[in-house]
C-alpha cells in the first residue's frame, strides 16, 4: 500500500506543477494581448485570481486560439532581434579580413594612418 500513496501522491504533485505552469502562462498571454484593454485585462486578472479554475478554463475555451498565435508572434520577434543583434556584432556582415586589410593599406597609402597605426590596426584584425 505505501507504493500505492507514493504514486498518488506524485500523481497529485505533478498535476499541482501543470497547474501552476498553465495559471502562469494564461497571465503571460493576458498581459501580451494587444488587442484587450485595460479594463479587459483587469478583468481577466480578476476573474483569474478570485476564481482561478474557472478563469482558466474560460480563457482556454474564449481565447485558447489565439495564445498559439500570440506565442508564435513573440518567438518571432524574438528570434528576429536576435538575428539583427548577431548582424550588429558582425559589423557590415558582408566584409571580410581580407577586405578591412585593403581598407587599411589604402588608407596607409594615402597618408591617412602611419606605419605603426597601419601595424596595430592590422595585428587586432588578425587576432
Amino acid at each position: 500500500m505505501p507504493l500505492l500513496d507514493f504514486f498518488w501522491t506524485m500523481m497529485i504533485f505533478f498535476l499541482w506543477i501543470i497547474w501552476i505552469w498553465l495559471l502562469i502562462t494564461v497571465f503571460i498571454d493576458v498581459f501580451r494581448d494587444k488587442s484587450l484593454s485595460g479594463i479587459a485585462k483587469a478583468l481577466w486578472i480578476a476573474l483569474l485570481v478570485f476564481f482561478p479554475l474557472f478563469g482558466v478554463l474560460v480563457y482556454l475555451i474564449v481565447r485558447g486560439d489565439e495564445m498559439h498565435e500570440r506565442q508564435v508572434e513573440y518567438a518571432t520577434a524574438v528570434r528576429k532581434r536576435q538575428e539583427e543583434y548577431v548582424r550588429e556584432l558582425a559589423g557590415d556582415g558582408g566584409t571580410s579580413i581580407a577586405e578591412e586589410l585593403a581598407k587599411l593599406a589604402e588608407l596607409r597609402d594615402t597618408g591617412v594612418l602611419t606605419d605603426d597605426e597601419f601595424a596595430k590596426l592590422k595585428a587586432k584584425l588578425l587576432a
